[in-house]
């Protein structure tokens, strides 16, 4: 049975620019996150994500001016993470023209915020952003942009995440991100069968036939890219086009 794929490009932002590492560390300037935000809504966007990679460093979220000026001229759904620690931060965030907000450390360190802020907003709002790495034994959930151990089992974290009222969740393999290496097929497998909420796929794609490989986890509703994206190794039409001969609905097709 055919399904929607969203395609959704990634934006890690650094004192207002827009970077690219691998692994999540050896970040790069690449340019103008505004201007990359345009031609990728031209090209058929479905949805942004921005995250600002330094906020653990400023315990604060600072992409707001950002957001403001892309959300007065995309009219696609905005979701916008890091640094949000409480009602107060998401707040000022979804002011700031986001229309969801994604959690990791806060959330990690404090569970019940998942609570709070799907009772406040909806759990449609909330977004658990994992980082997982892996392990002997699995894999770990890591936080601060991908630098820090918890001990938390990923699996474990998003059967206790959904029950709190996170609405989606944004998976990124901490391994694979960056590498245009392929889909972790392992971290895929480890997690199929408890996610009960849209689940966004974040980490190493690398061409085209990795969709193919997508294609075969029914519990993906996203592919997030940045890599290929930014470096114009592809475009979003091409992946949109892939997607529908492997198989896949897409919006504005």
């Amino acid at each position: 049975m055919s399904k929607l794929l969203r395609i959704i490009p990634r934006f890690d932002i650094k004192n207002n620019n827009l970077i690219k590492g691998v692994n999540l560390e050896g970040l790069r300037v690449i340019g103008d996150p505004c201007e990359f935000a345009k031609k990728y809504y031209l090209e058929g966007a479905d949805e942004m994500v921005f995250m600002d990679a330094v906020a653990s460093l400023y315990d604060r979220n600072h992409l707001s001016e950002i957001t403001k000026k892309i959300s007065h001229n995309i009219f696609i759904p905005i979701t916008v993470g890091g640094g949000i620690r409480s009602l107060d931060d998401a707040i000022i965030v979804l002011r700031g023209g986001a229309d969801k907000i994604a959690i990791n450390t806060a959330a990690i360190k404090n569970p019940e915020l998942i609570n709070q802020l799907s009772a406040y907003f909806g759990s449609q709002t909330i977004v658990l952003s994992i980082e997982a790495k892996k392990t002997n034994s699995g894999f770990e959930a890591y936080i601060d942009n991908g630098r820090e151990k918890t001990g938390v089992n990923v699996k474990d974290w998003i059967i206790n995440a959904q029950k709190r009222g996170c609405g989606e969740i944004l998976l990124t393999s901490v391994d694979f991100e960056g590498t245009q290496m392929g889909i972790d097929e392992d971290l895929l497998k480890y997690i199929d069968g408890i996610v009960e909420v849209p689940l966004l796929y974040s980490g190493g794609f690398g061409d085209l036939s990795d969709i193919n490989t997508l294609y075969k986890y029914n519990f993906v509703d996203g592919l997030v890219i940045a890599n290929n994206l930014h470096y114009k190794k592809i475009n979003i039409h091409d992946v949109k086009e892939y997607s529908l001969n492997v198989g896949y609905l897409m919006r504005n097709e």
